[in-house]
Parts: structure tokens; sequence; C-alpha cells
């Protein structure tokens, strides 16, 4: 009871933030914006432009076709709330098979878990455990189209089982939904200048394009968080054993602004009705235009990171980034710093975060961890 009363807490006060800035957009299965690896966690959550690698599917399943192994393995284990609560997590699997040097497949399970909460009526009742969960379970098909660009469509199973059953509500059940992804990925041949080499990198990724989330027959739908994310980078080659990776992403949620539709000064259950009524395809297509305040508010749904990898003879990796949202949107500001070591075909992966906003992340001082395995023949890009 204890656990619960401080989710409830937690989600409350995060409500009277969004409250607060009446414009927070918030969606459903939210689990699915949480970076799942330590290696994108170490770089401020960014993975649409960097290097492939087996975590590839939750950011762009398109540089799959870029990988230079055959086959590439990976599991990861993300605490949430750590600091007040022991049992939430993210676990990650993902496991990807280059079919040729053309093309490759993926699949991939993210499982968010709330861990056992109780609920008595007197202390020394019999508990009745809930243990709520969300799940994705991914499939992905890249293929390069030319030696340097590369697409990939993707399909995603999404399911929500966070209805806390009570003895009488025999109705609870889980809610799912599909979405499908669409990504490209560029990478250019590597570029002799005066002092180094270089290889320029971009991507993008159009994720979550599905229905909405309903829990029951009678409640709301609720949309799901639908990205365009796409980004830029360049790799610094200054020789066989030294590498330095810069990165730039940006990321817009393809979901309307709450606004006030009834025009009575208030956002209210009214205009959060009408809110919903939008389908998810008027939501896409509203969402580059329907902040009450203009461009300037649109601009202000845009998060933005950076971030930096360092490699040693590509064994050892030292990584940081910033991710910045703006505070009338969610305040979500934070550095990260990572590090990555490789033997043979394994390779282990910890990320850090720290906080620099008022409002307080649920992954702050939260350390994050990613295994992988990379097998099979290897395959040369030029």
């Amino acid at each position: 009871m204890k656990k619960l009363s401080l989710l409830l807490l937690f989600f409350l006060v995060y409500k009277a933030v969004a409250q607060e800035d009446r414009r927070v957009i918030t969606t459903a299965v939210p689990f699915l914006t949480i970076a799942a690896d330590a290696r994108a966690a170490g770089m401020g959550d960014m993975g649409v432009a960097t290097s492939v690698d087996a975590f590839s599917q939750q950011w762009n399943p398109a540089k799959f076709a870029f990988a230079e192994q055959q086959m590439g393995i990976g599991v990861s284990y993300t605490p949430y709330l750590e600091s007040i609560i022991t049992d939430i997590s993210l676990l990650g699997a993902n496991f990807y098979n280059k079919i040729n040097d053309q093309s490759a497949f993926a699949f991939s399970l993210r499982y968010f878990t709330l861990g056992e909460i109780e609920f008595r009526q007197f202390a020394n009742d019999e508990p009745r455990i809930a243990k709520p969960n969300e799940l994705a379970l991914d499939g992905s098909y890249a293929l390069k189209l030319s030696p340097t660009f590369s697409m990939a469509v993707g399909g995603r199973f999404i399911r929500s089982n966070l209805k806390l059953q009570d003895a009488g509500d025999v109705d609870s059940q889980a809610s799912s939904t599909f979405a499908v992804d669409v990504a490209g990925y560029y990478r250019s041949r590597e570029i002799a200048y005066n002092s180094f080499s270089g290889r320029w990198r971009a991507g993008f990724n159009l994720s979550n394009l599905g229905g909405k989330i309903k829990y029951d027959d009678g409640g709301q739908e609720n949309f799901i968080p639908t990205n365009l994310r796409f980004g830029g980078g360049f790799d610094f080659i200054f020789d066989a054993d030294n590498t330095l990776a810069l990165t730039a992403e940006f990321n817009k949620l393809l979901v309307p602004t709450p606004k006030d539709f009834d025009g009575d000064g208030d956002i209210d259950a009214d205009d959060n009705a009408e809110y919903q009524e939008q389908t998810f395809f008027e939501g896409i297509f509203s969402s580059f235009g329907d902040a009450p305040d203009g461009f300037g508010e649109e601009l202000k749904e845009v998060t933005w990171a950076l971030g930096a990898e360092y490699s040693y003879q590509n064994a050892f990796m030292v990584r940081t980034g910033y991710f910045n949202e703006s505070e009338e949107k969610g305040s979500r500001k934070f550095f990260t710093l990572g590090a990555g070591f490789k033997f043979k075909a394994a390779q282990i992966d910890l990320s850090y975060l720290f906080s620099t906003s008022q409002v307080r992340n649920p992954l702050e001082n939260t350390l994050r961890f990613s295994l992988t395995f990379n097998l099979g023949q290897e395959f040369i890009n030029d």
C-alpha cells in the first residue's frame, strides 16, 4: 500500500505541473519514450542518427542495413523511480539478423513493470496482489536503397495492463493497439580531410503511427506517443584507434496540443472530451499548427539533444549528452554520462543521468545497463 501511495503522489505531482503549464502534452503508454538502452541513454537519449547497434529498433531500424556483424543480441535493464521504489523497471530484449549485405530484419521486446502492489481493506486482511505492466513487441525490415542510404518499416504490438482490478470489477482488462514505424538512415562513405578522415550520418524515424488506446467501453480514448525524430552527426576518424562521434537530434511529438475549445478561459472536462474525439490521423496533422500561441509555441514542443561518443580501438567508449525540453512543455533537462567496454563478441554499456531541471526526473541518479553480443560473419560497409 505504501508503494501505491508513492506512485499516486508522483503522478499527482506530475499532473499538477502539467496543469500549471496548461499545455503539457501527455499520452498513454509513455514508457515507449524512455531510452531502453544504456548507450543511447548515455548520449542524452538519442539514437536516430548514431551508428548502428543491437538496440537500433527503438530509435531507427533502418540502421540495421549498415550493421557490420551478421547477428546481434542485446538485453537491457533500466530501474525507474529507484530512489523511492525498488521493483519498477524497464526491461528490453533485442535481436537483429542481416539477410545479406543489403537487408536485415529485427525483433525486440520492451517490458515495463510496476512490480507488485498489495491491496488490503484492513491491516489484517489477506492482501490482493496486482501486477500492472506494459509491453511493446516490435518487428522490422531494413533495406539499402543505395550504398549510403537505407529505409525500414516496422510494426509494433502495444499492450497496456494498468487496471488495478478490484474484487467486484470483473470487466477490468488490458488495452492494446498496433503501430507502424517508417525510418531512413544515411551514412556517407569515409572522406579524407587534411589531418583526419570523417563520415557524415543522418536519420529520421516516424514512429508509433497507430490507433488510440481505450481501457474500457465507457472510458476515453488516449493518444499513443506518435513521434517524428530526426538528426545528424559526424564521425571524426583520427586514426585506426581513435574516433569521436558528435550528434544532434530533434523530436516532435505528433499529438494535439491541449487547448480551450469552448473559449471559457479554462481547459476543463468538456475541452478534454473534444480533444479526445480527434482521431490519431487528425491529431498527427493538427499537431504541426494547433498550438494556441502560434509558431513560437510549436517550436517549444520540439525537444533537442546533443551527444558525443569517443571510441578507442572500438573496445572502450566514453559518452556524454544533454537533453532539453521547454519549461512550458514538461521541463525535462538533464546531462548524461556513459561508458562502454567491449571484449571479443560481448559489450557492456552503462549510463547515468543528472537532472538540471526543478522538476524531478524519475531516472535521476539512476545507473542503467545494457549487454550486447555481436555474432556471425562480418560485413564491410564502404
